[in-house]
Order: C-alpha cells, then sequence, then structure tokens
C-alpha cells in the first residue's frame, strides 16, 4: 500500500533557505551537510520526494524536479548537489530493487533511507549462490557522509571470468551497502563542493543478496508510474547536473546584481549599475541564463510526453537529453565566470555566496557526465555514424 505524502518540490525546497544560509559555513567545515541541515531535508519531505509512492514519494515530473534542484543550488551549491545525489540516488533504488530488497531497505526502515556513493562500475562481482562476492573501490561517492546505504556499480564475473549479454557487453549493476559494511578512506579535500561528504570508499570480497542488486541501465521499474522511472536513472541525472549548474549559476546573476547597486570600482565615480559594459553584460548573461533553462525545461518536457503517451525512448531522444545537460552547464560556467569578474574583490573574500559559488562551479563543471565527450558521443547518432550509443 502506497503512504506516500504530495510534496511541491520548489516550495519545500524554499522553505530552507533561512536554516541553510546559517549553516552552510558549518557544513564546508565539516566537508559534509550538517545534522541540521539533514535534518531539514527531512523535515521538508525532499528526502523521500523524489521516491515511487510504495517509498513515500511523490513521484514528480520533469519540471518540477528541475525547479527544485534549481531552489537548492541557489542557496548553496553543496546542498544542491546533494538534491541531485542523494534524493535520486534512492529514488532509483526504491524504483529498481526486487521485491526483498525493497522491504529490506525501505519498508524495514519506514522508508527514511539516504543513499549515496557511486554508480559507475568500479567494481568486480564473483556470482555466488544467492548473490555476488564484490571487491572495487569508488572515487567521489556524493552523500555517503550523512547515508544510510551506500550504492555501488559493479561488473559481474563467473569463475573469475567477466559475464558478458548476447550483444558482447557486460551486464552492469548496481549494489546496495549497509553504511557499516563499506570501508571508507575519505580524500575529500577539495576546491568546492566542500560539503557534499563525497568520500572514497572500498569493498574486499563482501557478500551482497543478489536482491540487493538492479541493472543500472534498468528501464522497468519493480514499483513507481512516473515517465521517469521509465526512461531510467541517466536521464533523471541528466536533468539534476544542468539544474545544479543553472542554480549555482542564477545564485551569482542575483547577487551581483544586488551588488551593483551600491559596489563602486576603484576609479569610477557611480555604481557598477551605472556602467554601460555591467548593464550590457548583465542583459547578455540573464538571458543565456533563461535560454539555457528553457532548453531544459523543453527538451527533458518533450521527451517526458514521448514516453508517457507510449512511445519508445529512442537514442536520439536520449542524445537531446545528454546535449541540452552539456549546454546548460557550459552555459551556466560562461555566466559564473562574467559575475565572478564583475563582482570584482567582492568575489574573492571568502565565505561569501559570489566566492563559494565560484568554487562549487568549478568543481562540479569536472565531471564527466557533462563533459564534451556528450556532444561527440550525441553527433554519431545524429549523423547515423552509430545506431546507439552505449551509456546514453
Amino acid at each position: 500500500m502506497a503512504t506516500s505524502v504530495t510534496i511541491d518540490g520548489p516550495v519545500a525546497a524554499a522553505s530552507l533557505r533561512a536554516l541553510v544560509a546559517t549553516e552552510t559555513a558549518e557544513s564546508e567545515r565539516n566537508r559534509t551537510l550538517n545534522e541540521r541541515t539533514v535534518e531539514a531535508l527531512w523535515g521538508s519531505g525532499l528526502m523521500q520526494w523524489c521516491n515511487p509512492a510504495e517509498a513515500g514519494g511523490s513521484e514528480p515530473d520533469f519540471a518540477e524536479m528541475i525547479d527544485t534542484w534549481i531552489e537548492l543550488a541557489w542557496q548553496d551549491g553543496s546542498l544542491g548537489w546533494i538534491g541531485i545525489a542523494n534524493l535520486p540516488s534512492a529514488a532509483a533504488c526504491a524504483a529498481y530493487l526486487p521485491a526483498d530488497g525493497f522491504d529490506e531497505v525501505f519498508t524495514r526502515n519506514a522508508n527514511r533511507v539516504t543513499v549515496g556513493g557511486q554508480f559507475f562500475p568500479n567494481g568486480l562481482g564473483e556470482t555466488v549462490d544467492g548473490g555476488y562476492r564484490i571487491t572495487g573501490a569508488w572515487n567521489f561517492g556524493s552523500g555517503t557522509g550523512h547515508a544510510q546505504y551506500v550504492a555501488a556499480g559493479f561488473i559481474p564475473t563467473a569463475g573469475g571470468e567477466m559475464v558478458t549479454g548476447a550483444d558482447g557487453i557486460p551486464p552492469l549493476l548496481v549494489a546496495v551497502i549497509p553504511h557499516d559494511e563499506v570501508v571508507f578512506t575519505d580524500g575529500w579535500h577539495v576546491q568546492g563542493l566542500k560539503a557534499t561528504g563525497s568520500y572514497d570508499y572500498n569493498v574486499t570480497d563482501l557478500f551482497v543478496p543478489g536482491d540487493r542488486t538492479f541493472p543500472l541501465f534498468c528501464r522497468a521499474p519493480e514499483r513507481g508510474c512516473s515517465a521517469a522511472f521509465r526512461m531510467g536513472l541517466i536521464p533523471i541525472t541528466a536533468a539534476g547536473h544542468a539544474s545544479w549548474a543553472l542554480g549555482v549559476a542564477r545564485s551569482m546573476l542575483d547577487d551581483v546584481t544586488e551588488l551593483a547597486a551600491t559596489k563602486v570600482r576603484m576609479g569610477d565615480d557611480a555604481s557598477l549599475a551605472h556602467r554601460a559594459t555591467f548593464q550590457r553584460n548583465l542583459s547578455h548573461h540573464l538571458a543565456m541564463w533563461k535560454a539555457a533553462r528553457l532548453l531544459v525545461v523543453t527538451t527533458f518536457g518533450d521527451v517526458e510526453r514521448e514516453v508517457m503517451d507510449g512511445h519508445p525512448l529512442t537514442p536520439t531522444l536520449r542524445a537531446d537529453m545528454r546535449v541540452a545537460a552539456t549546454y546548460a552547464t557550459e552555459a551556466s560556467r560562461e555566466v559564473v565566470q562574467w559575475a565572478h569578474l564583475a563582482a570584482g574583490t567582492t568575489a574573492i573574500r571568502e565565505g561569501t555566496r559570489l566566492e563559494r559559488a565560484f568554487r562549487d562551479m568549478y568543481t562540479g563543471t569536472q565531471h564527466v557526465f557533462i563533459g564534451e565527450k556528450s556532444y561527440t558521443d550525441a553527433a554519431r547518432i545524429y549523423l547515423g555514424l552509430v545506431d546507439d550509443q552505449f551509456g546514453f
């Protein structure tokens, strides 16, 4: 029986503004979200919000997810990153785990479950009776600092040999592991996104029952009715990256606009707001941000409607989403670069939103998911050079 509560994502996210403003500095020092912020996320309903109804979720559509993630990232880059990491991770586990695994992870914990980690298959899992014995090491496990369960992508083996499917490609699986069964080696000493608790971790010959694993590219949910669950984890991840970048960029646009009213650069007779070059560049970069957001909302909304209408999720549609996410990230980075330069020395003061957002953007945009390879892989589909692109 579903126990979902309908949550208005953007409203719930906006309710955190005052608390986040006071807690961000401590979370950065801790290198993971502090307990007050994590509890506030649970109190807002957002930690379960992306889940299937059976796991207490609201099953939001892409438009609501995008606006909610933009709001969280606007408040703080690390908070926004947790929003696009922990929330979809838990939702994927809740949607795709077999019944016994879902019962163990979610039902027995009254659906109060946070999942973090790395889904990329950096481990090998020897097939044994009832499951797998997994060995591997994963970097940048986003949100593992406060997660009850840790996701770990792996490739199954049998008799020490990699298992392959009929197409010659090995199946990629995700293991869902209790936090206390994982060895953490930390490693999260970085320029930006400091408060995400994105620790390195490993396991050695760890038994994980098959019911606590699911295929990485699964598009056949065990539970949940939204189109997003029939599109798989990759589109949700793409929407998350795009939204995160847009939120951080918007925070810098808003902050530099406010600053312009009072900041007088050395040698100027009036505030920054009166400089023609600032006026021109503000309009230009605000238009760039709006165009990037519109591209993301339109692309993901169009694909979502295709799936809801029963049409297949074609390689071209999947390429469109990855390109939209990559473009939005690049546009956001350009917006942030301009705002940082326009703000002058104010943007280099430690502890300001401008300084933190700049650091966060140039850390988050290092992620391989929105690298230039997304463009070239998509172009190979558009040009008819390949029928599909593995990983899209």
